[in-house]
C-alpha cells in the first residue's frame, strides 16, 4: 500500500508540473515584434523564428488567460498519462472497496454513501479548480446543463457505492459498469431509431451474461438475498444514470458550440463536480449523513484515512484522463481506462481473496473478450474514418502573417469510476 500511495503522489506532481504556466515565457514571447511592426532589417529566418515560437505557447483566447505548457515527447506524455490513470484508479478502487469492506470494533459498518460523495466531489472540485485556473476558464458555457449533468453523474456514482454497501461484490460492479453501452443502445433504439450491428449486440450480451456468470458463482452471505437484489437494481440504476449523462454532456458541447465557445477539459471537471457537490450536499443533508457521517469517521480514523486517499486517487485520476484526452486521440484513453478495468478486477481477486470456481472465472473471461471486443470495434472504426487532406503550405513571402491559434481540444463524455 506504501508503494501504491507514493506512485499516486509521484504521479500527482507529474501532472501538475506537466500543466504549469511559463508566465515568464509568454510575457518574454509578447515583447518580441510581431511580423507587422518587425523592422526591415529581419531577415526572414529570423521572423519564421518568432512566429515559430509564438505558435508553442497558448495565447488570450474568448477561453481565458494565457497559459504556456511543459512540452515532453509524445511517448513520454504516453507513459504520464497511462501511469497516471493506471496508478490513480486502480489504488481507487482498492480503496472503494476497503470503505465499504470496514467493519468497526462494535461491527459497524460505513453507510453514509451521499457523504462519501460530498468529500469525493470537494476534492475533485478543488483540483479541478486549480487546473481550470491554470490552463484559463472558459466564458459564457451553458451551466444548466451541467447542473443536470452533474446530478445525473453523482447519482450514478452513488448509486455504484450503494451497490457495493448492499453486497454486491466489486468484480461485479465492475464488469456490469463496463457496460455501459446498454443504456445508450436501448435509448437509440426506442428514441432515435438507431441500428447496431450483431458484432454489437454480441458484445454486449457477452459482457452482461459473463457478469452474470460471476454474479452466481458468488457463495451468497447468510441473509443476502435481498441484499444482493437491491445491490444489481442499484447497479441498473447507475448504468440509466449513465446514459442520460452520457446525453446531457453531448448537449452541452452542442450548446457550447452554437454560443461559440469550447469547454476545456478542467471546464468540465470543476463545474461537473460543483454541481455533483451541492447535489451529494443536498442528498446527504436530507438523509442526516452529514452528521453520522462525521461521527463514524470521529471513531474510526482509520476509516477517514481510506477516504481522504479515495477522494484524492479520484481527482488525480479525472486529471490524468483529461491530460491523456487532451494530448492524444480519444481511442487511446478509451483503450488505457477500458483495460484499466479488467487489472482493476483481478486486482480485487488477489487483494482480497474472492472466492471464485470455474464458473466465476469463465465469466471474468467472456465479460472480459465482450470488453476488448468493443475495444477492437472502435479501433477498426477510427482507422476508417476518412482522414483529412493535407494542403501544402504556400510560399513564404513577406511580410509572414502571425499563426492562428488552434483551440481544438477533446472532452471526455464522462467523468471516470
Amino acid at each position: 500500500m506504501r508503494v501504491l500511495n507514493a506512485v499516486v503522489f509521484l504521479a500527482a506532481l507529474i501532472s501538475a508540473s506537466a500543466a504549469l504556466p511559463k508566465r515568464a515565457a509568454v510575457k518574454a514571447l509578447d515583447s518580441v515584434p510581431t511580423n507587422g511592426r518587425a523592422s526591415a532589417i529581419l531577415e526572414k529566418r529570423q521572423i519564421a523564428a518568432v512566429s515559430a515560437a509564438k505558435c508553442a505557447v497558448h495565447k488570450p483566447s474568448r477561453g481565458g488567460a494565457a497559459a504556456a505548457v511543459l512540452e515532453f515527447p509524445p511517448a513520454i506524455k504516453l507513459l504520464i498519462g497511462v501511469g497516471g490513470i493506471y496508478a490513480s484508479f486502480m489504488y481507487y478502487g482498492v480503496l472503494q472497496e476497503g470503505v465499504f469492506s470496514y467493519q468497526a470494533s462494535d461491527g459497524a459498518g460505513f453507510k453514509q454513501v451521499w457523504f462519501l460523495m460530498v468529500l469525493e466531489s470537494l476534492a475533485n472540485v478543488i483540483v479541478g479548480f486549480l487546473g481550470m485556473k491554470a490552463n484559463g476558464a472558459t466564458v459564457g458555457l451553458p451551466l444548466k446543463l451541467f447542473a443536470f449533468s452533474g446530478a445525473t453523474q453523482v447519482l450514478a456514482k452513488a448509486a455504484t457505492n450503494l451497490a457495493l454497501r448492499f453486497g454486491v461484490s466489486f468484480p461485479v460492479v465492475t464488469l456490469a459498469k463496463s457496460g455501459k453501452m446498454v443504456p445508450v443502445m436501448l435509448g437509440s433504439i426506442l428514441l432515435g431509431g438507431a441500428t447496431y450491428s450483431l458484432r454489437e449486440y454480441g458484445q454486449v450480451l457477452m459482457i452482461i451474461g459473463g457478469t452474470c456468470l460471476v454474479s452466481m458463482a458468488k457463495k451468497a452471505k447468510p441473509g443476502g438475498k435481498a441484499s444482493s437484489a437491491t445491490g444489481l437494481a442499484m447497479v441498473l440504476l447507475s448504468l440509466s444514470c449513465d446514459g442520460l449523462t452520457g446525453g446531457l454532456q453531448k448537449r452541452i458541447k452542442g450548446e457550447a458550440a452554437a454560443r461559440g465557445v469550447k469547454a476545456k477539459p478542467y471546464d468540465f471537471m470543476f463545474w461537473t463536480n460543483w454541481f455533483m457537490l451541492w447535489t451529494a450536499l443536498v442528498v446527504a443533508g436530507a438523509g442526516g449523513e452529514l452528521g453520522k457521517g462525521v461521527a463514524f469517521c470521529s471513531e474510526n480514523p482509520v476509516i477517514l484515512n481510506k477516504i481522504g486517499r479515495f477522494a484524492l486517487c479520484s481527482a488525480v485520476g479525472q486529471s490524468f484522463i483529461f491530460y491523456t484526452i487532451s494530448n492524444f486521440e480519444p481511442l487511446v484513453c478509451s483503450t488505457v481506462t477500458t483495460t484499466r478495468k479488467i487489472f482493476s478486477v483481478l486486482l480485487s481477486i488477489f487483494l482480497n481473496n474472492h472466492k471464485l470456481n470455474a464458473q466465476g472465472w469463465a465469466g471474468i473471461s467472456v465479460a472480459c473478450l465482450g470488453i476488448l471486443g468493443e475495444l477492437e470495434d472502435k479501433y477498426s472504426k477510427s482507422q476508417k474514418q476518412p482522414k483529412p487532406l493535407s494542403v501544402p503550405a504556400p510560399p513564404p513571402s513577406p511580410p509572414i502573417p502571425a499563426p492562428e491559434e488552434s483551440t481544438s481540444e477533446a472532452t471526455p463524455e464522462s467523468a471516470p469510476e
